[in-house]
């Protein structure tokens, strides 16, 4: 059996037990994340860490409860291009949460791809402009990618996260964690 959905950046294809997912997270769109908080991620900005070898899971709603594939157990692929981020993944089906991402794209619920990152400090470039402000990622420290029903970024199919910056946090003197994320 042959099938095959796509819609913007995630498309699936079974063959067999196997469900191969491609995904592809377009650099250089900008999203308003919030009311005049608008985001862009610049070409590269995950680069450090897919070069390194890093391991990077793929998830199901940025759950590390429901992992999809991961680089360490060898079936996600990662392409860090200058126009792209494009995500290859073998699914099995063999779990309950792997099973229900499937049924769920196949029923046309789950189309949205997010990555789960953290922002290093000198990551980022903020600019004021006449419509708010707009905060362009140069460089993140990518630690998974995740299958998500509400993208922020229409042409990626990537989830909102809440505005906050290293400047908001610079008068607050406490630890920061490895894995802070801009969430809702």
């Amino acid at each position: 059996m042959l099938w095959g959905g796509h819609n913007g950046s995630l498309e699936l294809r079974a063959e067999g037990g196997t469900t191969r997912l491609r995904a592809t997270f377009p650099y250089g769109a900008e999203a308003e994340i919030a009311p005049g908080r608008f985001e862009r991620i610049a070409p590269r900005a995950f680069a450090a860490r897919i070069e390194a070898g890093a391991d990077i899971h793929l998830l199901a709603g940025h759950s590390y409860d429901r992992p999809l594939a991961s680089r360490s157990a060898g079936n996600l692929h990662l392409t860090d291009g200058d126009d792209a981020l494009t995500v290859e993944a073998e699914i099995e089906g063999g779990t309950t949460w792997a099973a229900d991402f499937i049924a769920a794209h196949r029923a046309g619920l789950i189309r949205g791809l997010s990555p789960g990152f953290r922002v290093p400090h000198g990551g980022e470039r903020i600019v004021q402009r006449a419509s708010g402000v707009l905060r362009t990622i140069t460089a993140a420290e990518l630690f998974e990618v995740s299958t998500v029903t509400r993208p922020a970024y229409p042409e990626a199919q990537i989830e909102a996260r809440t505005w906050e910056t290293h400047q908001d946090r610079q008068p607050v003197r406490v630890p920061v964690y490895a894995l802070n994320r801009w969430r809702l």
